[in-house]
């Protein structure tokens, strides 16, 4: 018989996880900053200043194309919609969790449209959509392009569809002309086309690539892998303990 580790061997892909883990540490890193910024012991523009937001870019971008590469094994696998739909459940009730917790940290920017609310979507159609192949890679960039399009339209000839399409009941889109103020907001285009075209590497490299997925990692990367297959839990995680720490740090000084 198989040992739980030769099993999950078998499951996964080390090197994908080991990029999911990558991808975690510099969130880590990057939600550090900000919430030093945010108790004010290092005050920074994470709005405006293109040293954050680029990082905040490539972040989702690396989490977003890792969840496209996972469901492009996962479809290659054949893996059933029940298992899919358990692992979806678990992103949704983290995204309400989401949207609840940042309600009363920060009510006037709470988060309904984040990264985990982007994801469960995204993933949705991302699986339905797994068998366009090559088309995807086409279908990403229309999704990348189109809220640059419709920014355009919404202030020009489709000036007077803007107010529908930037209240919160259609934002979530992408398709906009004036940014919503929330602390996190991951819409639905063009992030898609970042999923899509991880689904489209996916599948060319799981394809083509000789098992360039499945090749040992070297020794000094693995624990990101590591780290990688707890990906949903950690992102849950990773903030309140380091608000908490701050937090403590901040009493404890006050104190002394």
């Amino acid at each position: 018989m198989l040992t739980t580790a030769q099993k999950t061997a078998e499951t996964r892909h080390d090197r994908l996880d080991a990029l999911r883990g990558f991808a975690m540490v510099w969130m880590t890193a990057f939600h550090f900053c900000f919430d030093l910024s945010h108790f004010g012991y290092w005050p920074q523009d994470f709005r405006a200043d293109p040293l954050w937001t680029v990082q905040r870019t490539l972040i989702v971008s690396l989490f977003l194309g890792c969840a496209g590469l996972a469901q492009a094994v996962a479809w290659q696998r054949q893996v059933g919609w029940a298992r899919f739909a358990r692992r979806w459940s678990q992103i949704t009730a983290c995204a309400l969790l989401v949207t609840v917790g940042s309600f009363l940290m920060f009510p006037r920017s709470f988060i309904y449209f984040g990264v985990l609310h982007g994801m469960a979507v995204m993933l949705v159609i991302t699986r339905l959509t797994a068998g366009w192949g090559g088309w995807l890679w086409l279908a990403g960039l229309l999704a990348l392009v189109s809220p640059w399009v419709a920014g355009w339209a919404l202030q020009g000839p489709l000036s007077e569809w803007a107010p529908l399409f930037n209240g919160r009941g259609l934002n979530w889109l992408g398709w906009i002309s004036r940014k919503p103020f929330t602390e996190d907001y991951v819409p639905l285009f063009p992030w898609l086309g970042v999923m899509w075209w991880g689904m489209a590497a996916g599948q060319w490299l799981v394809v083509r690539s000789d098992g360039w997925l499945s090749r040992p990692l070297p020794r000094v990367v693995a624990p990101l892998a590591g780290l990688g297959r707890y990906s949903l839990s950690y992102y849950m995680l990773h903030q309140p303990v380091l608000i908490g720490g701050l937090l403590l740090a901040g009493w404890l000084a006050g104190r002394a």
